[in-house]
């Protein structure tokens, strides 16, 4: 079996590895881009036609980095020509004490945003209960589309010479000195650097070669309700011990302006190729309760169901770092597709010998905690 060569090779085409084709075929590289299921999959941590893109985090540095990605998913809807983001506004409340924390981030970085008490939040948003807490909004989130937006990624760096090859799972990757050789069942790739952008399927691909810090793998799930009146929602998410989400579902949602909802942070411990993608009744049970107690705007029967998965470091920061000729692209834990044309341009940063965009994301900084 003969070995052909590239500039660089990209384990997952998911929307890290598909915005990683595209950054770096449009820099002039050569790219193959390997992916192990068709196009449309649902095996993965990508698919679907609902993701939130929101500014609001507790922490300076997503706050940054949200920016900047919003500026690049602007400019990939504009070269794509489609409207792959759409905007909503989003709704941060519950009696977990970071509100206060985020409005003052999103303000100080000019990010519009307000404060708003319960009663007039209830006033605004009739269908939602909120508590006694303030609510926080900022009309600048909304919902991203990662099916038509990986299409549109992988179009544009195949349109620029990038080789896109499905149903072809990497059985094992090779690294030394001068490069890295990617081995499926029938061909191989060689180049100097192999981005490995492959979720729950990393730690089997370079568990042995790389240092990384413990991964873990949880099949999660989101489930589609049904409004009982016409109208916009906007995305929402409910801060407590288990945060639970919601936005509109798009596509996906099996009936029109279905919202998604969905809980953060819990889920069924498993493995890329061992996910049964079986609903957890108990997360059934209990995200159907919350929509019955809270959001009265919706009928608390839901009309569909989607399992995912989450590929979790200990503190939710990501893995952007380079080790030897492999990238490790692992912008994971439940909350990286906002930032995917982003992702996309430091990987090929770090292709082409750039340096992690931030200490937090090196593989050291997540071995030392």
């Amino acid at each position: 079996m003969s070995t052909e060569r590239a500039d660089a090779v990209i384990v997952g085409a998911g929307l890290a590895g598909s915005a990683a084709a595209r950054a770096l075929a449009s820099r002039g590289r050569s790219v193959v881009l390997v992916e192990a299921f068709q196009p449309g999959h649902r095996r993965g941590s990508s698919h679907g036609s609902a993701r939130i893109f929101r500014r609001a985090y507790p922490d300076p540095l997503y706050v940054r980095l949200t920016g900047q990605a919003q500026l690049l998913w602007r400019r990939l809807c504009d070269e794509a020509g489609e409207e792959l983001v759409v905007t909503a506004g989003v709704v941060d409340y519950g009696p977990a004490r970071e509100l206060e924390k985020m409005y003052e981030l999103l303000t100080g970085a000019g990010v519009p945003a307000e404060l708003i008490p319960a009663e007039a939040a209830a006033e605004r948003w009739p269908g939602m209960s909120f508590g006694r807490d303030p609510v926080m909004f900022h009309p600048d989130g909304g919902v991203l589309d990662p099916e038509r937006a990986m299409a549109a990624m992988r179009g544009i760096a195949a349109a620029r010479g990038a080789q896109v090859c499905y149903g072809s799972p990497v059985q094992r990757i090779e690294a030394d000195d001068a490069g890295a050789t990617v081995h499926t069942a029938d061909r191989s790739w060689r180049a100097p650097v192999v981005i490995v952008a492959a979720g729950a399927w990393l730690e089997p691909l370079l568990g042995r070669q790389v240092p990384l810090p413990p991964l873990v793998v949880t099949q999660v799930q989101a489930f589609h309700f049904a409004p009982r009146a016409p109208g916009p929602w906007p995305v929402f998410i409910r801060h407590d011990e288990v945060p639970v989400y919601g936005l509109p579902a798009g596509r996906d949602g099996e009936v029109p302006g279905a919202v998604k909802i969905g809980e953060h942070g819990l889920g069924t411990v498993t493995t890329g190729d061992g996910r049964d993608g079986v609903v957890s009744p108990a997360a059934r049970d209990r995200v159907r309760a919350f929509v019955r107690e809270q959001l009265a705007g919706l009928d608390p029967v839901p009309v569909g169901e989607v399992t995912c998965l989450y590929t979790s470091t200990a503190n939710e920061d990501f893995i952007l770092d380079r080790h030897g000729p492999l990238v490790v692209c692992s912008p994971c834990s439940g909350h990286g597709a906002k930032f995917a044309p982003l992702v996309g341009e430091i990987a090929a940063d770090l292709a082409g010998g750039g340096a992690s965009p931030d200490p937090r994301f090196t593989l050291a900084a997540h071995r030392s905690r």
